[in-house]
């Protein structure tokens, strides 16, 4: 369909593969007491449906940064070429948008209500990192601009699929710390599990892609301390994938609706999830 290698595809076998030998070692952990939240099949079911949605939608969003990466290519400064400079900038470029792409998915509602998905399993394993949102539209916003930069439209894009190949074995509680020197650098299961968390010292936190890096730089790193709770401030109970798609898109418009002033109506979709306007008597 692209006019480039789509690394996530040759992948997938890998994915399906490892979520079965993750669910048989962590079953037998449990059995045995260690700590760990393990799997349940129904939230297993629903982020495998998710992953599964993700495919049409996704797919289409990425055309589309295929082809603005196109357009501004034919604009570029310059030519990076296609060795270690190109994919340099490729690499660190696309993982320096996605902490960014990633962290106002979390501070603006609206955007938040497209990452939500991701963060609606209370459960934390292989088969949460296939939980993928359906309307990542963003990426259009922050990915293209990298070809205008000189990285070829092609290589943008299997940077982006590298890095999302690498996040997903960050998704598993098998894994404790890992050497100082690569906790120092990498995002790691220890620094994403905090992440997924809900306790209140966790949220917003570690937004790293491949660097955590980034999240030292920019003072939203936040360490694996106490036990992490997994799930949302507020969970949801259903494990309709449509459901769990959409759910936040709903309660959004809902909240806007019984709002009285513009103002508020935009603070509601502009600021975090968290915010609210300070009178929030309904309509009569």
């Amino acid at each position: 369909m692209f006019d480039y290698p789509e690394p996530t595809i040759y992948a997938a076998p890998v994915f399906i593969a490892t979520v079965v030998l993750e669910s048989v070692v962590v079953g037998a952990w449990k059995k045995r007491g260690r700590d760990v939240i393990g799997y349940a099949s129904k939230d297993t079911w629903a982020s495998l449906g998710m992953g599964i949605g993700s495919l049409v939608t996704v797919t289409a969003i990425n055309a589309g940064v295929f082809a603005l990466a196109t357009w501004l290519w034919s604009h570029r400064v310059t030519d990076l070429g296609r060795g270690a400079l190109g994919w340099g900038v490729a690499m660190l470029g696309w993982d320096f948008a996605y902490y960014w792409h990633h962290r106002v998915e979390h501070e603006c509602r609206f955007l938040w209500a497209s990452h939500v998905n991701h963060h609606s399993s209370q459960h934390y394993n292989l088969s949460t990192a296939l939980r993928q949102p359906w309307t990542p539209w963003t990426s259009l916003l922050f990915f293209p601009p990298l070809a205008l930069l000189g990285v070829a439209p092609w290589m943008v894009m299997v940077a982006g699929g590298i890095n999302l190949i690498y996040q997903y074995w960050v998704h598993t509680e098998l894994i404790g710390k890992l050497p100082r020197w690569f906790e120092a650098i990498f995002n790691t299961p220890s620094h994403h599990r905090v992440h997924h968390g809900s306790n209140p010292e966790y949220l917003d936190k570690n937004y790293a892609g491949i660097l955590i890096v980034w999240d030292r730089l920019f003072r939203t790193f936040e360490p694996e301390r106490a036990r992490v709770v997994y799930g949302l401030t507020k969970n949801i109970t259903s494990f309709n994938p449509f459901v769990i798609a959409f759910h936040e898109y709903v309660a959004i418009a809902r909240d806007v609706l019984a709002a009285r002033r513009w103002r508020d109506r935009i603070g509601l979709m502009w600021h975090g999830p968290g915010w609210r306007y300070p009178d929030r008597t309904p309509w009569p």
